[in-house]
């Protein structure tokens, strides 16, 4: 202890030697200059001299420092601060886009061992007819994990293209079954008459409804987490103002043009500085509180019929009663058939047998195995268990870079943005952006517009996690977001030559995140018959939305890889 308080006392008299006027050197300046690649050393004053030119770091005494050496320390002060903030938020994102891909992985894995558990009960039940069903099954399932990555897909289109297209092959092999198969403009009558016949009773509604239902739950929590990622790039790449940048400069780099390379702002300076600064980003808090509540209601409402796994993995037994009830009312069926497209028409027996064997071929014979412990549940549930621990995260940010970075230590001296003393007088203001009224280190006379966004983002988001706002099966409107990289916030400060704003944080890639419209409780969102239309038409207006599902959804997965690696 002694040695520590004998090392204190030297520092103290450095430093008020150095604030005094008798600065003789800059070779200490110019060292850690060149150390933190602030700029190049050559045009650096090699002895003290007068700064009347200084904007900021002015003194009455002689200077390290000249007017180009200011502007290069004040780009300097803004990227460490903004490396700061990149650094304490990284867990937090690397948390959340972490859990995204497991999310959509989970997702993956469901459909995967749903279409297997349908194909293998087909295989079982109906044998005859499980090769072609298989193809259909694995568009549906592929449709309908599209639906819950978030793509424009409608689950009552996808669940009647799939029983429209079912109908010909029940019919074909249960409810009328010949040597050969139906001839394909028979067939394209039957499935036109599916919906006018209802031959799977309830069953399609039952589908479209279960997976609707549960489905939502699904699609915005993966919103909810797309979104997340982008409130932290926001405010990592937040837009400094001039007041802001030239107060960072002064807590600093000031001290260096004294030759106190080596001294700490005072806590209280500190604080008032980067509550300035930040005072946007803590009007975030209650909304990012309210943000991770929401995400555990969400979690906590998804059972039953909203239990997207237990409605998945049970999708099977709804197929398997729905052509069972087709098969046990098949006379009836036969004779309505007649009725609407005469007598079968069918092909060549030869034809059929090989493409059949060949589909049958096909049919995976095995279901994945799912591990337990990975079940959405699960997942869910240790996410929110470590999103819980960052609930304050915007409240105390500024707090946290001046306690664990920036401040000296209580008890040293330390540097009050005019000279080195025992401890900071003046008055500690709060968090936020009313509380800068009475900052004596910083100004502040607006929010953040880029903030501002982002927080009515959150608002909404917190509106349909809460359910308050109830999204439509399969519709979405586009919120266009950005990261936060500086794009179109020339109203957050002025900008200047000596502030070197050209050099501000990296850009990022800007994305679509989908956000869902309202519906009005009790509407009715059952698809009705709306006449016939084409198998040819069918099939092309779903291979067209997929396509289009896909690559927006590869746009998002490449957006979420490049916003995760980027470097500023």
């Amino acid at each position: 202890m002694g040695t520590q308080k004998m090392l204190c006392c030297l520092f103290v008299a450095a430093c008020v030697a150095l604030s005094s006027g008798s600065l003789t050197s800059c070779d200490e300046v110019r060292k850690v200059f060149q150390l933190r690649q602030i700029g190049p050393v050559k045009s650096l004053p090699e002895r003290p001299r007068e700064g009347s030119d200084l904007q900021v770091c002015q003194s009455r005494n002689l200077t390290c420092c000249t007017r180009k050496m200011e502007e290069r320390y004040q780009v300097a002060a803004r990227r460490d601060v903004q490396n700061l903030l990149q650094t304490s938020s990284a867990s937090l994102k690397f948390l959340i886009s972490r859990n995204i891909a497991a999310f959509q992985e989970t997702f993956e894995s469901l459909m995967k061992a749903s279409e297997n558990h349908t194909n293998l009960l087909l295989q079982a039940s109906y044998r005859n007819m499980a090769g072609e069903a298989s193809g259909l099954v694995r568009e549906l399932f592929t449709d309908v994990g599209l639906f819950l990555l978030g793509s424009e897909l409608n689950v009552d289109d996808i669940t009647n293209r799939f029983f429209d297209a079912l109908f010909p092959l029940v019919y074909n092999h249960l409810i009328d079954p010949g040597l050969s198969r139906v001839t394909p403009g028979y067939a394209e009558c039957v499935r036109s008459a599916r919906r006018d016949l209802t031959p799977f009773g309830a069953a399609p509604g039952v589908l479209a409804d279960q997976i609707g239902r549960s489905g939502v739950g699904g699609r915005v929590l993966l919103q909810a987490l797309h979104l997340g990622v982008e409130v932290i790039n926001t405010t990592d790449h937040l837009a400094f103002s001039r007041e802001c940048r030239r107060a960072l400069l002064r807590m600093q780099y000031c001290p260096h043009c004294h030759g106190l390379t080596l001294s700490q702002p005072c806590m209280g300076y500190c604080l008032n500085v980067m509550r300035g600064c930040l005072a946007s980003v803590a009007e975030v808090d209650p909304h990012w509180r309210e943000f991770v509540r929401s995400l555990e209601g969400l979690s906590a409402r998804m059972h039953g019929t909203q239990d997207l796994e237990q409605v998945l993995l049970g999708v099977h037994h709804v197929v398997h009663d729905a052509v069972a009830h087709a098969q046990k009312n098949g006379p009836h069926l036969s004779a309505q058939v007649y009725k609407v497209c005469g007598h079968p028409s069918r092909q060549p027996a030869q034809s059929v047998s090989g493409q059949q064997d060949g589909a049958r071929e096909s049919i995976p014979l095995k279901a994945s195995i799912r591990e337990t412990g990975n079940t959405l549940a699960t997942r869910r549930k240790d996410f929110l268990n470590s999103l819980r621990l960052y609930r304050t995260f915007y409240g105390g940010l500024a707090d946290q870079l001046c306690v664990s970075q920036l401040a000296s230590a209580d008890g040293l001296a330390c540097w009050n943005g005019a000279d080195v003393v025992k401890s900071y007088t003046l008055r500690v203001v709060g968090n936020g952006i009313k509380a800068q009224t009475a900052n004596p280190e910083v100004k502040v006379k607006e929010g953040d517009p880029v903030i501002n966004q982002i927080i009515d983002k959150l608002k909404h988001i917190n509106q349909l996690l809460q359910g308050k706002s109830i999204p439509k099966f399969g519709t979405l409107d586009l919120i266009e977001t950005g990261s936060g990289n500086g794009e179109g916030r020339g109203s957050s400060g002025d900008c200047d030559d000596e502030d070197g704003c050209g050099e501000s944080g990296g850009g990022e890639v800007k994305r679509k995140v989908m956000t869902f419209s309202k519906l009005a409780p009790g509407s009715d969102h059952r698809h009705h018959p709306q006449g016939e239309v084409s198998e040819t038409g069918h099939r092309s207006s779903s291979q067209a939305l997929r396509s289009q599902a896909a690559t927006l959804l590869l746009a998002l997965v490449l957006t979420s890889l490049l916003t995760t690696r980027h470097v500023p």
